[in-house]
């Protein structure tokens, strides 16, 4: 789908090397095509440990503190982080799975961009469980960017 701004591109963020070389990946596809938008997309969950309160004494932080705590990191994971000229730039936060945000992002996107996780050894030919999710199940192209 096409938006208003031309080519949509959303990239899945976690702080990592490889989510940064996905986010320049979609900057330049984004300028190739003549512009559009790059959203980076930041999820946040609680742990299942967590949301049954294993050795958390039942304590879940609010919603709302996790929501600022995830958009703050986000900004600081895109401090510095300058779009080229003709692509617009907005970020997302939102709660749950980021495989499942990005999925359903994908419904309004022309793109999904995101980076390969890799452990070393075997699991190093693997690519990371949102990258294959992602790939399986969202509406539009999806690449998978390793880090460079």
């Amino acid at each position: 789908m096409t938006s208003e701004s031309g080519f949509t591109v959303v990239v899945g963020i976690d702080g990592s090397s490889n989510s940064r070389a996905a986010l320049d990946w979609a900057f330049e596809e984004a300028s190739l095509r003549g512009g559009g938008t790059v959203t980076a997309v930041m999820a946040w969950t609680y742990a299942p440990t967590a949301a049954a309160g294993y050795g958390m004494g039942g304590f879940l932080p609010p919603a709302d503190s996790m929501q600022a705590a995830s958009e703050a990191a986000l900004e600081n994971v895109l401090e510095g982080v300058v779009p080229p000229a003709g692509v617009s730039f907005k970020q997302v936060v939102g709660e749950g799975a980021p495989s499942q945000l990005l999925i359903e992002l994908s419904a309004d996107a022309n793109m999904i961009v995101v980076g390969k996780r890799g452990h070393g050894g075997f699991l190093g030919l693997l690519i990371g469980s949102v990258a294959t999710q992602v790939a399986n199940h969202a509406t539009c192209p999806v690449v998978i960017v390793p880090s460079e």
